[in-house]
């Protein structure tokens, strides 16, 4: 069977997936054949040039032309984009993956999840995270019980990449494009993830947001080798989300979940760890190092460190020998392998807009929870 494919967005997450629907043929023959049909922007010129690099077919600056002629629509565009051309897709039967989070507001995020609701087909929300080995094996653990009572689980998301004040303003440092800042766009994996994890849900939070630069030059503008008073004459945007964000949460099941992330963290690029702790025993994994799970297990000898590589551990027999590890670029491989084999299959796919779902209403909550300086029920 072969699957069009109509793809909104050619940048980071663009790039990403079209290197993995060209890996799925040669290390997954079982897929779905995919044809790369059209690419969608509003730049002509540079879809063109994406369009050639990437290896789509054609390209369209209107996605009201697309989402009912392709098989299946990838909708990687900015927050604020997410919910009228996903709807549309779906209210013409196209299934769809999105990226996360699902949208910029939970109004938006709960009409993406009921229009998926009525269509019926495959919709995917982008915790490709999920999808990592070591991340696979851990949930197989904590499902076998092997941990015992869930007691904790702890997660942070570090980067560092805004700490400059002169790094320039982008759609990621505004409320009306983004929704938020740190806490959607790094918050948002770290509460997938444990409740992934956990196979449990976050009743109810208390967060703490906090914006370390107020405004940014302009895109274009050059305040960088100025001195002050030369900066001021610089044009600049302002910063409406957060910068970093820390949040306390109440697990259904009765588990404590700390979470915390920053793009202000100096020397961390993308420094992802989380740690669930039961009463037999704990787990950690940490997303610079994406084939090691650490692993204690009830007795006193300590964590051992258990290097995901084998042919048994999950999608590696897709791979290479023991030992030959994975990188970040093979999530989007096993990611875009599921969904595209539930799409042929007319099957089940998760995470979906339900799971992304339940995830913006924790961002939601934390946000409002800093709002009014009190607990929020989710």
């Amino acid at each position: 069977m072969t699957l069009s494919v109509g793809m909104l967005g050619y940048r980071f997450m663009g790039r990403a997936h079209s290197n993995a629907f060209a890996r799925l043929p040669m290390f997954f023959p079982d897929a779905p054949e995919v044809e790369r049909d059209v690419l969608v922007g509003r730049d002509e010129a540079a879809l063109r040039e994406a369009a050639d690099r990437l290896g789509f077919a054609r390209t369209a600056t209107d996605w009201r032309e697309v989402v009912d002629d392709v098989d299946v629509f990838y909708n990687l565009g900015p927050n604020h984009v997410h919910a009228e051309p996903t709807v549309s897709a779906l209210e013409a039967g196209t299934p769809v993956l999105c990226e996360k989070p699902l949208a910029a507001t939970l109004d938006d995020a709960e009409r993406m999840a009921a229009a998926a609701e009525r269509a019926g087909v495959p919709a995917a929300i982008a915790f490709n995270y999920r999808y990592i080995p070591a991340i696979q094996y851990a949930k197989r653990l904590i499902d076998d019980g092997i941990l015992g009572e869930i007691h904790h689980v702890r997660a942070n998301y570090l980067q560092d990449w805004l700490v400059d004040p002169q790094s320039p303003w982008s759609w990621r440092n505004s409320e009306e494009l983004a929704g938020s800042g740190a806490l959607g766009d790094l918050g948002a994996h770290s509460v997938d993830l444990a409740q992934f994890l956990l196979g449990d849900r976050i009743e109810r939070v208390s967060g703490h947001l906090r914006t370390f630069v107020d405004e940014r030059p302009a895109p274009g503008a050059d305040g960088g080798g100025l001195d002050a008073e030369s900066r001021d004459d610089v044009e600049t945007r302002p910063v409406t989300v957060d910068d970093a964000y820390s949040a306390q949460a109440a697990f259904e099941g009765g588990a404590m979940g700390t979470f915390e992330a920053s793009r202000f963290a100096n020397g961390r690029k993308n420094a992802h760890t989380i740690e669930v702790n039961g009463s037999a025993g704990s787990l950690r994994f940490d997303l610079e190092r994406l084939n090691e799970l650490e692993v204690l297990r009830g007795d006193d000898r300590g964590f051992e460190t258990v290097l995901v590589t084998d042919p048994d551990d999950p999608y590696i027999d897709h791979w290479w020998p023991p030992g030959h590890t994975v990188g970040w670029e093979h999530t989007f491989v096993h990611e875009d392998y599921e969904f595209l084999t539930a799409v042929a299959e007319g099957s089940e796919y998760h995470p979906d807009f339900q799971d992304g779902l339940a995830v913006q209403r924790v961002l939601d909550a934390v946000e409002r929870s800093d709002e009014t300086g009190s607990w929020i029920d989710v």
